[in-house]
């Protein structure tokens, strides 16, 4: 069961405030019967209709992505840039990402038409482990990163402890390769830390959230979350 509000924005024919105007002012049905009260609550057997019209109840989807580098993670572009998006287009729900990747990031990116799941898996409080690998300019050494497991400032915000792990250096080429596990997501977190402690990110790709992997998949490619995934995720958001 969900809100009456909620089933009419989420089928695209307002914003839920909007949805709500609707409803006191008497332009809603629920079986046939007009209702105002905006508690009600509507199951998939209801029939609701807007100013006599049925609407549509989008089945909810939830996608794992492997999003390419080069690709907005976004739903449209100004620029007339590639998006996640376009890579579902035979996909007949109205999806959108979970969070974002930045644009030369590449890696794990979830997709969804819930926004209830979205809000929960992005809000701040939520602490869900996102493990990112870096290719960094430099040949890095532990007791440079140390002060990301203590947490940092970082333009006028202190980071949560984070961890990491130097997974291989390259003296021919002056890199190195470093794991870095966060479970914050503000923009370009990532670069930020890592450039804060003297590695310049060179190449940056997303390799878990939560428990999910990017197993089996391509860039390009995505599979559908199934019920556990999903109800892992959502527990792990509490």
């Amino acid at each position: 069961m969900e809100r009456l509000q909620k089933v009419i924005a989420h089928a695209g024919i307002a914003s839920r405030r909007k949805a709500e105007e609707y409803i006191v002012n008497g332009r809603v049905k629920v079986n046939g019967k007009i209702v105002r009260e905006l508690g009600t609550q509507v199951g998939k057997s209801d029939k609701v209709e807007v100013d006599d019209v049925p609407i549509y109840k989008e089945e909810y989807g939830y996608y794992l992505f492997y999003k390419p580098k080069g690709v907005i993670s976004a739903v449209s572009d100004d620029k007339g840039r590639k998006v996640v998006t376009d890579f579902f287009s035979h996909i007949k729900e109205r999806i959108y990402p979970v969070g974002r990747l930045d644009y030369d990031t590449s890696g794990l990116l979830l997709l969804t038409n819930d926004g209830e799941f979205s809000q929960k898996l992005t809000h701040p409080s939520h602490e869900i482990d996102k493990v990112y690998v870096a290719k960094v300019k430099g040949l890095a050494k532990k007791h440079d990163l140390l002060p990301l497991t203590k947490g940092m400032k970082i333009e006028g915000y202190k980071t949560a402890p984070a961890a990491f792990e130097i997974i291989s250096v390259d003296l021919k080429t002056n890199t190195s390769i470093v794991e870095l596990t966060i479970h914050e997501g503000r923009n370009h977190q990532v670069k930020k830390m890592l450039q804060a402690v003297g590695y310049p990110v060179q190449k940056l790709k997303r390799e878990k959230y939560g428990d999910l992997t990017l197993k089996g998949l391509r860039p390009g490619e995505y599979r559908n979350l199934n019920k556990k995934e999903i109800s892992v995720l959502l527990n792990q958001s509490k």
